[in-house]
């Protein structure tokens, strides 16, 4: 079967792409999507709990989002430099962007104050990023807490506020390394987990470091050629016996989020038989249709961008044609869009 990314195209009102979280996370609106009878009802998010039941698996993706964005100063010249930290690849290199790139030559090196902070640009890598060399005292995550600006989405047209730093942040990130929140956890408040943990759901706490791809757009037409980054993702043994207790009793395994989706279906297509094995790696898994998933049951999620990987994965979920019909249903009656949008559950 193949398919065209110009199929996975919608127009949508600049207005609806929300620049601010709900007032409260859980009173967001929330669309179900039933595959099967491709009935939609709207409802609000903390009514999620009215679709779960007890035995069900809710599996989270704990990640924490850190203050990535930086701004420094280039040694050779003294100009400003926007300095964005993607992923730790060994050691002290990591994988960074840089703006304005075409100003910072390799060999460049960045200090930032008054932390004693520097990396130095090494090569450029096939996906326009660079190899930065970190040198710095102490914890970096702690340094970057302290320098570091949250890292909004770029359809997000305003400053960083001070609020972001915890709406921008799921109510149980624990595991650092994140430069993008897994939106559809935004949703959920400690008082409604407490509510559906005392429906009898097992909550499953998995991680998947979100990169910065999620916002790359796709350029190849025919999705076969589009390339993830990889990202970093940690599923441990107290999750995966979990998990193929769930399976075994005929309950569902609920994913929030797309990350935490590629998480399970990369650990189901490690593992022969309908059983997952605890294991951390790197993951490049792209979903798109047609796909066969093995880990993943129901979705919550949010509403993903055009011609997106993120659209094709629920499209592969749901169907294109469903989606794209809930899709219209959403703007025709102004769904918030994105990041700090609203939500949707696909069961």
């Amino acid at each position: 079967m193949s398919i065209s990314l110009k199929d996975f195209d919608y127009p949508l009102p600049k207005d609806l792409i929300s620049q601010y979280p709900a007032e409260r996370r859980d009173r967001s609106r929330l669309l179900v999507l039933d595959r099967e009878s491709g009935r939609i009802e709207h409802k609000l998010f903390y009514q999620v709990i009215d679709y779960l039941t007890a035995g069900d698996g809710l599996v989270i993706n704990q990640t924490r989002v850190f203050p990535a964005r930086t701004f420094g100063i280039n040694q050779k010249n003294g100009r400003k430099v926007e300095v964005f930290f993607l992923k730790r690849l060994d050691g002290k290199l990591w994988e960074v962007l840089v703006k304005p790139s075409k100003r910072v030559p390799e060999g460049s090196l960045i200090s930032f104050e008054p932390d004693g902070l520097t990396c130095e640009i090494r090569a450029r890598t096939e996906s326009g990023s660079w190899l930065g060399k970190v040198n710095y005292n102490g914890n970096l995550f702690e340094v970057l807490e302290k320098i570091g600006r949250v890292p909004l989405p770029p359809y997000i047209k305003r400053e960083v506020e001070t609020d972001d730093k915890s709406t921008y942040q799921t109510v149980y990130a624990r595991d650092t390394g994140a430069v993008a929140a897994p939106t559809a956890g935004l949703h959920f408040t400690e008082e409604l987990l407490e509510k559906i943990k005392d429906k009898g759901v097992e909550m499953i706490s998995i991680t998947l470091h979100v990169g910065w791809d999620s916002f790359r757009p796709v350029r190849a037409d025919d999705p076969k050629d589009h390339t993830l980054a990889s990202e970093y993702f940690k599923i441990n043994l107290e999750a995966t016996e979990r998990i193929n207790q769930i399976k075994r009793s005929g309950q569902r395994i609920v994913a929030v989020g797309t990350t935490t989706v590629r998480a399970l279906e990369t650990a189901a297509g490690n593992c022969k038989g309908d059983e997952i094995k605890p294991q951390s790696g790197w993951t490049k898994k792209f979903i798109y249709p047609p796909y066969k998933f093995k880990g993943v049951d129901s979705l919550i999620t949010n509403f993903h961008l055009p011609r997106s990987t993120l659209l094709l994965l629920v499209s592969a979920f749901a169907s294109k044609e469903l989606i794209l019909d809930a899709y219209q249903e959403a703007i025709r009656r102004k769904y918030r869009f994105y990041s700090y949008g609203d939500a949707m559950l696909i069961i």
